[in-house]
């Protein structure tokens, strides 16, 4: 019998990774898309690290990091009593640094794509930069922030490697929907393996298939304009 725990696991961890990654991303993508620095190459380099990065090279270094017997997780633990292995917080601070280039990539393209033209107007009737990020930038670079959000929703929707090795396999803990498809495929129940990849499937298709959609959409209207 299809258990729907997973889902509802799976959709609480991916919105509130993208909530935390936009609100962390935001700032990071527009720096890194104005600052004039050569050394910005390098955190650009680490935020695409998991791009190529096999997902449990990423999960085995956050589980020592996370561990309480190292440094940071043992920090954690004594300091805010909060343990991060094999719990849903730290499923949530895994995945923010697995998805980070989905939604870091996308804004920062989006933020490059804004005419500058536009900045300087505002700057020149003495708005200031935050005033100027948030009624000129962002409201002209729509369809990156559409784009960023549910790329990392879906990305995070489907993550196996880095939650299994730091979360395991808890039920209605850590057990998101990859990892029971994963537990069906080992206990040969192929039928219900299925169903819960066939859910998966579709629905990364459709939100996908939203996201061209909205961008072709996008695309019509400013060749209109």
């Amino acid at each position: 019998m299809m258990d729907y725990g997973p889902f509802i696991l799976s959709l609480q961890l991916a919105l509130v990774t993208t909530i935390l990654l936009f609100l962390l991303g935001v700032p990071l993508a527009y720096w890194l898309a104005f600052n004039p620095r050569k050394y910005k190459i390098f955190l650009e380099a680490i935020v695409a690290l998991p791009l190529v990065l096999p997902p449990t090279v990423l999960g085995f270094y956050l589980l020592l990091a996370f561990s309480p017997e190292n440094g940071l997780g043992a920090w954690l633990e004594r300091n805010f009593d909060l343990r991060l292995v094999f719990t849903f917080e730290g499923l949530v601070l895994a995945s923010v640094f697995y998805s980070l280039p989905f939604m870091i990539q996308p804004l920062q393209s989006g933020f490059r794509s804004v005419p500058y033209y536009l900045v300087e107007a505002a700057y020149s009737l003495g708005k200031s930069r935050w005033t100027t990020l948030r009624k000129v930038i962002l409201p002209n670079m729509s369809a990156a922030i559409l784009s960023a959000c549910i790329l990392t929703f879906a990305h995070t929707i489907g993550e196996f490697g880095v939650v299994l090795m730091v979360g395991g396999n808890i039920p209605g803990i850590t057990q998101v929907v990859s990892i029971s498809i994963y537990d069906e495929v080992e206990a040969m129940n192929y039928g219900l393996a299925n169903h819960y990849a066939l859910i998966l499937l579709v629905f990364s298709f459709l939100i996908l298939s939203f996201v061209y959609f909205f961008n072709y959409q996008q695309r019509k209207n400013i060749r209109i304009l």
